[in-house]
This record gives C-alpha cells, structure tokens and sequence, in this order.
C-alpha cells in the first residue's frame, strides 16, 4: 500500500508557453481546480516533464483549469475532453470553432448590459435566463449550426453576470442561479477567448459519460485526470448541482473500478475528490476505496458559501498511481 500524506506545497508555475499563449478556464466554476495548480504540480507524473506522455484525458473538464495548465506546459499531442453537461461541451466546441463569432455575440451582450441601470440589468438578466431555459426543450444538440454560437453567448453572459459564479442547473435541467451584483462584469473577455481556441485545436470534445473514455484510449503514453462531482462531506453539503445529472456511491465505485482497469494498462491516472475525513475521522470510503493507491491530501479554500466567514480550507484528496 502506498503512503497516506499530506502537501501545502506552493510553487511556481507559471506556464511555459511553448509559443501559445496563456490561455485560462473561461467560465467560472464551482469546485475549479485553478487554486490547487501550485500543489498539482508537485503531484503530476514526472513523464510528463520527460516528454514521455502525448496523450491527455479529462472525463469530467468543467472549467478545465488542469487541461489548460498541462496542454501549454507539457508536449501533449493530443487531448479528449468530456462531460456529461452539454452546455458546457457546447461552449467549449463553439470557442474552438467560431471564437470570432462568439467574440460578436459577446460584444453586443457587453454593450447592451453595461450600458443599462442596476434595475434594467436585473429586467435583462432574468429575461436571457428565461429564454435560455425555454430554449433547451427545441435545441439540436446534436448538429452544429450558428445557433450553438448564440447558445454559447447567452451561456458565458449568464456565467459572469449570476450570482457568485454559481453556474448551477437544477433536476429538470434549468438554469437557476440568481443575478449577481457586478459593477463591471467581464462578459467580454476577447484574448483569453482567443488564446483559449488556440489551445483547444489540439482537442477532441465530446459529450460522453465518463466511462466512453475507453472507446479513446490509444496506449500507455497517456494521462488521465479525473475531476468527478465530489461526494459531498456532509448532509447539508452538495458538489453535484452543476448538472442535472447525479453521481452518487454508484458511480464512484465505477469509477474507482475504472480507475483499476486503466491501471493495469498502464496509464497514468490522477484523481481528486473531497476528503470525508474533513467531517468524519472514520469516514474511510476513499480510503478503502483506492487503498492500492498513493492518497495525498492538499488544502482547498471552497469560494462558493455564500457567508465570506464559511470560506475556510479544508482538505481535498488527489489519488495517483504513481
């Protein structure tokens, strides 16, 4: 059995650009990993450094902050994307496709909603959330056409005008977060936009389950992250709102079966999830669960509760098999 440690390891790392340019996660996520990439990178598997790993997997992307971090470090050939949640897939194929489409939609919702006062923003808010919500039951997810640009727009306004960042579906699959209040909301954010469907060209997204990863899986030169909804670490608590889709103890005990497989093919795998022991100190369900793996506890701020003062670390654990 590996060792059972934990790491506040803070280092720099900034990208090194290999030509790109700094592209960062676009949308703002719950459970986003760009706070922990300082203590990721002490965690990564050392072939990638070596040049030694081509291929990058991500079965769960939401914001992608680690794909962003790996693709522009490392000399990652190729990477698979997927998540279950098809506006979000939706989003990241129209960046990396028509980006300068995008950027128009965009810059019209910026203008349009800055040029407004606090009360005729809030009318305008919930008006784009209406009609996005009502457009989902005719959507054509399947097909690309223009209308995924306008879809994406109204997706990225609703992201950096809601409430706290909260990009959260409810059970029947509508967007509920509330309007935030922002003076000066970033709805148009061009060369991050740009730079991230320079990055995005070496990628394949899909919608998929987790588990069609498989039908990708080339060979043993590759890395696999996986950032599934978090059990969550108390009856109150809830990781799993940002799709109308749940991943309950079923789930993860088919990813951990996974995990297994894909390890005896061998594939370097890294995996985070929340730490139970945070609330219970003889929760051992991951401890159990990836006993025959390196478990390694790092510490994440949560910036989701509402009440600044509930904002505290608490750890978070990330599984390798290396």
């Amino acid at each position: 059995m590996f060792q059972v440690k934990d790491t506040q390891l803070e280092l720099n790392v900034e990208p090194l650009l290999k030509g790109m340019s700094n592209a960062k996660p676009f949308l703002k996520w719950a459970g986003g990993k760009r706070q922990l990439l300082s203590q990721f990178n002490a965690l990564y598997p050392k072939e990638l450094a070596e040049n030694r790993i081509k291929n990058y997997y991500e079965p769960f992307l939401g914001g992608g902050a680690v794909f962003f971090d790996i693709v522009q470090r490392f000399n990652i050939e190729s990477a698979y994307l997927y998540d279950i949640n098809r506006e979000l897939v939706l989003t990241y194929q129209v960046i990396q496709r028509d980006v300068t489409k995008l950027l128009t939609e965009l810059e019209i919702f910026e203008k349009s909603y800055k040029s407004i006062n606090e009360e005729e923003r809030k009318t305008f808010y919930y008006s784009v959330r209406d009609k996005f919500n009502k457009q989902r039951f005719d959507f054509d997810y399947d097909s690309y056409t223009d209308s995924w640009v306008a879809r994406a727009a109204q997706i990225l306004f609703l992201n950096k005008t809601c409430f706290n960042g909260l990009f959260r579906f409810n059970s029947k699959g509508a967007f509920n977060s509330p309007q935030g209040n922002y003076k000066n909301p970033k709805i148009l954010d061009e060369e991050n936009l740009l730079n991230v469907s320079e990055v995005l060209q070496v990628a394949t997204i899909k919608r998929a389950d987790f588990r069609e990863m498989l039908n990708d899986m080339s060979d043993k030169h590759s890395f696999v992250y996986f950032d599934p909804p978090y059990k969550p670490i108390s009856k109150t608590a809830n990781f799993t709102a940002y799709s109308r889709f749940g991943f309950e103890d079923d789930e993860q005990l088919q990813l951990a079966a996974l995990y297994q497989k894909l390890d005896t093919k061998g594939v370097k795998l890294m995996l985070s999830n929340s730490d139970l022991k945070n609330t219970d100190l003889s929760n051992n369900f991951f401890d159990n669960l990836y006993e025959s793996f390196n478990i390694t506890r790092v510490q994440a701020k949560r910036f989701i509760n509402s009440n600044p003062n509930k904002r505290n670390a608490i750890d978070e654990i990330v599984v390798t098999n290396y």
